[in-house]
């Protein structure tokens, strides 16, 4: 009797009969071989449904019944481990001198064998897909180890190869087998060919004397494939394909690892990345495979989310069903891998979005289909939904695409185009009729096409609603001029020959015949959103001065291809945000960001944004590397700040926080990367401390787009033991005036990647004239008794945001000391009111809308509220490093200042704050700013139009300046 757990005991399953007759007679042949009893009523239900509908499985319980009995007597978990095992072995038979046709054989008769269980233990109802796919993949992983084994050790008997162990050949080999496909993914099909690529390492390959690499390894990998592809009576192994190796119509069979990567690196495509999301090494020297795929990864997880991988891979899917003729969905006949709502479309569903967002998300680099629909259901790329519909699809197509392959052992995923034999297929595959079989394939396939098409084949429709956009030719289409002004632009005529000379190159960005035929797709949708903003032909013009800069746009064009949120946010920052659109142009992937779920979610937390800056910079190996690293990172970061500031995420007073942390980060790791380098060449300084102070916008967090960073470099150190420790040993006063000037440079210079900030220091005790870093005693010394009014009021709004923590709240405690003293209030706005008289003599303003320099704007509040705080901190220390709006109604509050007034002045800085975050973004500066960036200012501001938002600020200025006045008689 079978033992107690075996595949005998444990059936629950078989198919539906479509021929009980035929069926019965050929069990009649075949059922005096087995053991009395052994054929129960469910062995014979299975027995049954194999004899009707599979030719192939039938044959090898045929040929050889015993074989079927001791695989049914065994639990199918011990029966797969056994038959991998023996097949993993069979490789080492005869050691140096193996029996190639012997060990072929031996491996065939392994496969039949193990194709045999797996089948009975899938149609059994034992095993699921997950299971089925795995024991397949492994066996293929054993056979092709034991081919290799088989290869290697007949070169060793020759003297061509000479392993370090002759009992693993393998090891150590330099011989690199890559699986990739399904066989890779661990989901291999039941009749499929086994995708390989061989590599291979001459500068480890313990070959013999004079025995080149390149000819002996290309022999090999021919080898390999002979032994599992060859056919007897007893059938095969494996199908081989090396043909996802790069170039395969003019490379060997087995290339270089060098080789490999200079080509990965250089002329790899994105259908190659997408096939190594599932390579995995599966034979050879193991550790050297995975080796090599680690040096792959910044080749198949690109850093930045890579959308042209989308259409690349979609042109793809699309030359299937052109080639193929897979147009419509359909039953009957139906491919069910390649066809609409098939396999494919499920795997390049997932595949895709791992090439776009696996870069930054280490958790969606896995190779199985199913559990990659789980992970970016976790990450919120795809919903519930949508996972559980493509899964259980998934499900169903494979265990069809597996009922396919068992018939017959071939190769199809091609539903039967006979009626009647449809109608038996499903029946094998559990359906009661042909109807229900159908219903059940259209349903999930209409679920996967649906959920495809959503990700692949939204491409923009609007060339019918726009109108004709026509851009051919010499001459200018007269319904194409109509349609353009209608949509906005005021000199349509320009438009036409600016478009027309795209599609001529005269662009670099647009040279290319990808760029001009994505571009081509995209023009009307992109025209139309232009047309929305408030000045498309300057933000045509922009687009075109950044098409002049770029070398290539494909990436940028097929990113707005793809999303309409991002075409509408990029026209509007042409159209009004220049700056930000020239940071578009030199690094499309800063679009990247606005697609994160996250964009939504801003912070302005410290640590959060400094977590954000050091994951963009990384661990550079120099420091030339991360300046270059760091100005990407601050600008990618100041990008989506004011990408959400265009969005209406972020207020003006918020994006101003997020301005503040970004710079906050920046001079933090530019101070930690600085004092690396420092302390490698000069050693530390004993007990030494060093801390940054902000001041000015950065010290009270409202940074603008464009603000300067106005800092104070302080230190600290032993007076008893002031050498540094290091080789070249310098005093300390030295070597923090030298670090000063190095975290300067490193702020301020320009390298290739551009800028970081601009920096200003003079605000340091002494100015300008002083050395550049200042020691913490004789900076609070300073302040205590020889700094001017206008110096202290610079220091209510000071903190430290870099540097040791325990010297930033000493300076800190002692700011707070200075800024509290006990003053003369009016002494003090007299002395305000002076200072303020002598920035206007000396540097005026530069127009009505200069909001920063203009009387009754931002630096008449500014100083009026600084004032108050130092005339008034002794009794308030709240107020000591508010904002000024918040000082003005604290000051209401407190009776200091009338109520009224306070809260017009607060409002009013608020205004002038806010129109001044929107000009500096803009690039709008008070002179003369372009008809567009008003409009846009005054969308934002909440005003019909760009003459209401200035007469708004005219009219505010006037009633500050009035208040002010008023004050100002009132306390004299």
């Amino acid at each position: 009797m079978p033992a107690l757990g075996s595949l005998h005991d444990r059936l629950r399953a078989a198919p539906g009969l479509h021929d009980p007759g035929t069926a019965a007679a050929r069990l009649g042949d075949v059922e005096p071989a087995f053991p009395p009893g052994f054929v129960t009523p469910p062995v014979r239900a299975l027995l049954l449904g194999i004899a009707d509908h599979a030719p192939f499985l039938w044959r090898l319980i045929a040929q050889a019944p015993d074989r079927f009995v001791a695989l049914a007597g065994q639990a199918p978990e011990a029966a797969d481990a056994a038959i991998t095992a023996r097949q993993r072995a069979a490789g080492r038979t005869g050691g140096t001198k193996p029996n190639l046709a012997a060990i072929g054989q031996v491996l065939r008769r392994n496969r039949a064998e193990h194709a045999l269980l797996v089948a009975l233990a899938d149609l059994g109802g034992l095993w699921d897909l997950a299971t089925v796919t795995k024991a397949l993949s492994d066996f293929a992983d054993a056979s092709v180890g034991a081919a290799a084994d088989a290869l290697l050790l007949q070169a060793a008997g020759t003297g061509k190869f000479r392993p370090a162990d002759p009992e693993a050949p393998q090891a150590g080999s330099g011989l690199v087998v890559l699986g990739l496909g399904k066989l890779g993914g661990g989901e291999l099909n039941y009749s499929s060919d086994v995708d390989l690529i061989m590599f291979f390492d001459a500068a480890v390959a313990p070959l013999g004397e004079n025995v080149e690499a390149k000819p002996f390894f290309a022999k090999l990998a021919q080898g390999i494939a002979k032994l599992l592809e060859e056919r007897t009576s007893e059938g095969y192994v494996h199908r081989v394909d090396y043909r996802l190796r790069p170039d395969p119509g003019s490379t060997a069979v087995a290339l270089s690892t060098d080789f490999a990567f200079d080509y990965y690196q250089s002329l790899g495509q994105n259908w190659e990345r997408a096939a190594f999301i599932k390579a995995r090494p599966i034979a050879g020297d193991r550790a050297a495979g995975a080796r090599f795929l680690a040096e792959l990864t910044p080749f198949i997880w690109r850093k930045y989310f890579d959308f042209a991988a989308i259409a690349d891979i979609h042109a793809m899917k699309r030359q299937i069903h052109v080639v193929r003729g897979h147009e419509a969905l359909a039953v009957v006949g139906h491919d069910i891998k390649l066809g609409r709502g098939g396999i494919r479309e499920i795997e390049f569903f997932v595949q895709t979005q791992q090439l776009v967002f696996g870069g930054r998300r280490p958790e969606l680099r896995g190779s199985r289909t199913v559990p990659m629909l789980g992970a970016l259901t976790q990450a919120g790329w795809i919903d519930a939904a949508a996972r559980d519909e493509l899964a259980a699809a998934y499900a169903f197509l494979r265990t069809i695409e597996h009922r396919l392959q068992m018939r017959r052992d071939e190769q199809t995923q091609r539903l039967p185009l006979d009626g009647d034999d449809l109608a038996a297929f499903a029946r094998f595959c559990g359906f009661e009729t042909r109807g229900a079989f159908e219903a059940a394939l259209l349903r999930h396939a209409g679920r996967v096409q649906a959920h495809y098409v959503l990700l692949f084949e939204t491409a923009p429709s609007l060339s019918a609603e726009v109108g004709d956009l026509v851009f051919s030719g010499s001459e200018d289409d007269p319904a194409t001029l109509a349609t353009l002004a209608a949509l906005g632009f005021t000199d349509p005529a320009r438009t036409v020959e600016t478009v027309r000379g795209w599609h001529f190159g005269r662009r670099p960005a647009v040279r290319t015949a990808r760029a001009r035929a994505v571009l081509t797709e995209l023009l009307p949708s992109l025209l139309q959103a232009l047309g929305g903003t408030a000045e498309p032909d300057a933000a045509l013009n922009t687009l075109d001065h950044a098409f002049a800069r770029m070398p290539d746009a494909s990436e940028l064009l097929t990113i707005l291809l793809a999303h309409e949120r991002l075409r509408l946010l990029f026209s509007d920052i042409l159209g009004t945000a220049p700056r930000l659109a020239a940071t578009v142009g030199t690094g499309p992937h800063v679009l990247d960001a606005v697609l994160d779920p996250d964009f939504v979610a801003p912070t302005t937390d410290p640590a959060a944004v400094a977590a954000q800056y050091a994951a963009l910079v990384g661990s550079p190996a120099d420091h030339e590397t991360f300046l270059d690293r760091s100005r990407d990172a601050a600008r990618q970061l100041r990008f989506v700040t004011g990408a959400r500031l265009l969005s209406g995420i972020l207020s003006a007073a918020q994006a101003g926080e997020a301005y503040s942390t970004i710079a906050e980060a920046a001079v933090t790791a530019s101070l930690a990367a600085v004092e690396r380098v420092f302390a490698a060449e000069y050693g530390a300084v004993p007990k030494g401390r060093c801390a940054i102070l902000a001041i000015g916008r950065l010290g009270s967090r409202q940074l603008t787009a464009e603000s300067d960073l106005d800092l104070v470099i302080v230190y600290d150190f032993d007076p008893e033991d002031r050498t540094t420790t290091g080789r070249r040993a310098i005093d300390a006063v030295v070597a923090y005036n030298r670090l000063a000037q190095r975290l300067y440079a490193a702020l301020t210079v320009q390298t290739r990647r551009g800028g970081l900030y601009a920096v200003d220091l003079r605000l340091r005790p002494g100015g300008e004239h002083s050395p550049t870093a200042v020691q913490v005693r004789g900076f609070l010394a300073y302040h205590r008794s020889e700094a001017e009014v206008w110096e202290h009021m610079v220091l209510t709004r000071a903190r430290v945001i870099a540097g040791d923590p325990g010297l930033g709240a000493e300076i800190e405690a002692g700011i707070r000391e200075t800024v509290a003293q006990v003053r003369d209030a009016g002494a003090v706005c007299r002395a305000a009111r002076d200072m303020r008289g002598l920035v206007a003599r000396e540097k005026g303003h530069r127009g009505p809308l200069d909001l920063k320099m203009a009387s009754g704007a931002l630096l008449d509040l500014e100083f009026l509220a600084q004032a108050l705080v130092l005339g008034h901190a002794h009794e308030q220390p709240a107020l000591v490093g508010a904002t000024a709006d918040a000082v003005l109604e604290q000051a209401g509050a407190s009776g200091v200042l009338p109520v009224d007034a306070a809260g017009r002045l607060a409002d009013a800085y608020r205004l002038f704050d806010a129109v001044h975050h929107w000009q500096r973004l803009v690039g709008a500066d008070g002179t003369a700013p372009s008809r567009g960036a008003l409009a846009r200012m005054a969308t934002a501001m909440g005003v019909p139009s760009a003459e209401t938002l200035v007469a708004q600020i005219q009219a505010e200025r006037r009633a500050t300046r009035k208040t002010l006045l008023g004050l100002r008689r009132a306390t004299d």
